[in-house]
């Protein structure tokens, strides 16, 4: 399932996200990529190990697991670090699935949460490549998509304009992304009916049905 997500970070967040970029160390982005995706990543990438950004991090990493519908659709168990990537006119990013495994952890859940004004570059779409055709997406700046880290997925090269995104990594309580699905559509359900009707025995058996979902798939 994938899944945007609008507002994550308000205009006060970006603000003090692109501050403490403007000031940070940039990288060859092919320093944090497997053998194979190094041969068609060509990016740059915050360094890592400048803690002046470990603020910002903590600031997004806070937006991303206190949002509600984040919680919902990835029942997430642990993030890894983040990624503050920058593209330039010219850089791209080809074809790849994303490691398994990243700092001792599964990746379940891929996100990307968009820093810069759509109108401000041109190109960067993130293309996930699906069985019915290529997804493309561009959001506005403080919007994040999620998606199953197991896709083929790309970054088209900007031809205008500087690219600016978090990515990261989550590892669900879910393993499953058909199991995630169905207890989104479940929690989704509910929350409607809650909404319209208050609570009645139609909304407490769905609560049960998906608790109970939970406690059979759930790995703590």
């Amino acid at each position: 399932m994938q899944i945007v997500i609008g507002d994550i970070l308000k205009a006060d967040d970006l603000a003090s996200v692109r501050k403490a970029l403007a000031n940070v160390r940039f990288i060859d982005g092919k320093e944090t990529a497997g053998f194979a995706a190094r041969r068609v990543k060509d990016n740059q990438q915050a360094d890592a190990s400048d803690r002046s950004l470990d603020p910002a991090r903590a600031l997004v990493a806070k937006r991303i697991m206190d949002n509600e519908l984040f919680g919902m659709a990835v029942r997430p168990k642990q993030l890894s670090g983040l990624l503050f990537s920058r593209y330039e006119p010219g850089m791209q990013y080809g074809v790849h699935v994303d490691d398994a495994l990243m700092q001792g952890m599964r990746t379940d859940v891929a996100f990307t949460l968009f820093l810069d004004d759509p109108a401000d570059y041109d190109g960067g779409e993130l293309v996930i490549e699906a069985p019915g055709g290529d997804d493309e997406i561009k959001l506005p700046a403080g919007s994040m998509i999620a998606y199953p880290a197991t896709t083929l997925h790309r970054v088209a090269q900007v031809t205008r304009g500087h690219r600016h995104v978090v990515a990261g990594w989550a590892r669900s309580f879910v393993r499953d992304p058909a199991q995630r699905e169905l207890l989104f559509d479940l929690d989704t359900a509910r929350r409607i009916m809650f909404s319209r009707d208050g609570k009645s025995a139609e909304f407490d058996l769905i609560s049960k049905s998906l608790a109970n979902l939970m406690r059979m798939w759930v790995d703590d």
